[in-house]
């Protein structure tokens, strides 16, 4: 079988295992929420491209923390309507460009956080812990990739 063929498995093993991981924990009931939709995105990124810099753990952790303050700060100071959602979402656009931390599955946050209507500890859980979770996985499964390259199997280029 060609390296396309395990790294494609290995990507999809990795995003299963940790979001599943992260929705088991969620599923304890009393222990925060720890699941979020735009982390099957970051899955893709991190697992499926993880050479991109869009997959950096720079980028992931920043850019969904960025990108959670915003939403946060515009519930708590500004309010939540078509046109404060939409104005959240282009600064957050806009803060992930100027901090070099752009994230796409991040820029969902604000739209999320807005609507859904989440408190400041939304912050810390999903947003920081899944994000370093979902960070440290990749790294797991990019070592594999490695050592699976190592042991025979081509490298592409």
């Amino acid at each position: 079988m060609n390296d396309v063929f395990y790294k494609a498995v290995i990507a999809g093993i990795f995003s299963a295992l940790t979001l599943s991981v992260l929705a088991y924990l969620e599923s304890l009931g009393n222990y925060g929420v720890w699941l979020m939709a735009p982390f099957g995105a970051t899955a893709v990124l991190v697992f499926g491209v993880p050479n991109s810099p869009l997959a950096k753990a720079k980028n992931v952790i920043v850019g969904h923390f960025i990108t959670a303050v915003i939403g946060l700060a515009f519930i708590s100071f500004i309010g939540v309507d078509p046109i404060s959602i939409a104005i959240a979402t282009g600064l957050a656009v806009t803060a992930m460009m100027l901090t070099n931390t752009i994230h796409p599955a991040a820029g969902a946050n604000p739209i999320l956080i807005m609507v859904s209507g989440q408190s400041w500890d939304f912050l810390i859980m999903p947003v920081l812990v899944g994000t370093v979770f979902i960070v440290i996985c990749g790294y797991i499964s990019g070592w594999l990739n490695t050592k699976l390259n190592v042991v025979g199997h081509k490298k592409t280029a």
